[in-house]
């Protein structure tokens, strides 16, 4: 049976959910976010009288959204909630946490809970999520998925040398498999290539229904075009999303994890570009050398990718 596997990284939470050797969806949480979910406490600060939406503020100050709110709430009152949605950066604009009373939302099983946790994921298991968000390409045979975040959609390009109809069927399982691996949710656009025919649409149609059978969405039909909107759960910020919102904070703890995963003794040299620098947080580094038991040397190489971070064990 798939299970859930969870490790708990310096600076981030990664879950995989795995059959045998084949990760089926993966999942990453920063510390300190809010997620869908949580039980926590707001007071309302602002609610126009007769609505049922307004702002909440946390004990630590951070603002949330609130929604399905009594008509008689009374500003100033605290209030018990679950986060229905994580705060989601985009480019050019913040998106606010979201939350409801606690009476009146759906409760949701929060998978970095229930997971059962690892010292370390599966050699090569969270890697080739990551490399693919990073890039935001994955090739399969005949072409390729190009991933983009926008805001208004994920848009998935799919391009390839196969004739259309081959080629969009040929995209239908990468592109589902994707999909959970970057655990996307919200508005996403494929645009397939365009197929002349009714019927090619149609088993394009077919086969996207039949391997998205068991992932709660919404979708289009697709158009002459080759267009197909599909809309799912938005619970927070994808893997995909971290990358372009965040990418320098997801590339150091990327490469504090490199540095963690390294055995043996000696001294740990970590070289990353020098735009990490201010990334690897003091208690960061202070947590690395507790883990494995070795000093912690940091050297910066421009030369580097900003994702192509090196760690090594060198003589004391």
């Amino acid at each position: 049976m798939p299970e859930w596997l969870v490790e708990h990284g310096i600076g981030e939470d990664r879950a995989v959910l795995m059959d045998g050797d084949r990760v089926l969806a993966a999942k990453c949480r920063w510390p300190g976010e809010l997620y869908a979910g949580q039980s926590i406490d707001a007071k309302l600060v602002r609610k126009e009288a007769g609505k049922t939406r307004g702002l909440g503020e946390l004990a630590d100050g951070r603002t949330i959204l609130i929604d399905r709110l009594p008509r008689n709430a009374q500003e100033g009152a605290t209030l018990p909630l679950t986060v229905t949605r994580g705060a989601i950066a985009e480019r050019g604009r913040y998106k606010l946490p979201a939350a409801r009373p606690a009476d009146m939302a759906t409760p949701a099983s929060d998978v970095f809970a229930s997971a059962r946790p690892v010292r370390r994921l599966p050699q090569g298991v969270w890697e080739d999520a990551w490399d693919a968000a990073s890039s935001g390409e994955i090739a399969f045979a005949g072409g390729s998925l190009l991933f983009s975040a926008t805001p208004a959609m994920t848009q998935i390009d799919i391009d390839g040398t196969l004739p259309p109809r081959e080629l969009a069927l040929a995209a239908v399982m990468p592109l589902t498999r994707a999909l959970r691996w970057f655990d996307l949710g919200g508005s996403i656009g494929i645009d397939f290539p365009t197929i002349a025919d009714k019927p090619g649409r149609r088993a394009v149609d077919e086969s996207l229904g039949a391997a998205l059978a068991d992932w709660p969405h919404e979708r289009t039909a697709m158009n002459g075009f080759g267009f197909v909107q599909i809309v799912a759960r938005l619970e927070g910020p994808s893997l995909l999303h971290r990358m372009a919102t965040a990418r320098l904070g997801a590339a150091a703890r990327m490469a504090l994890r490199r540095a963690e995963r390294i055995d043996g003794a000696g001294e740990t040299l970590l070289t990353i570009h020098p735009a990490l620098s201010a990334k690897l947080r003091p208690e960061w580094r202070e947590e690395l050398v507790r883990r494995t038991g070795r000093p912690l040397q940091v050297q910066t190489d421009p030369a580097l990718a900003i994702e192509a971070a090196h760690a090594q064990l060198v003589s004391r």
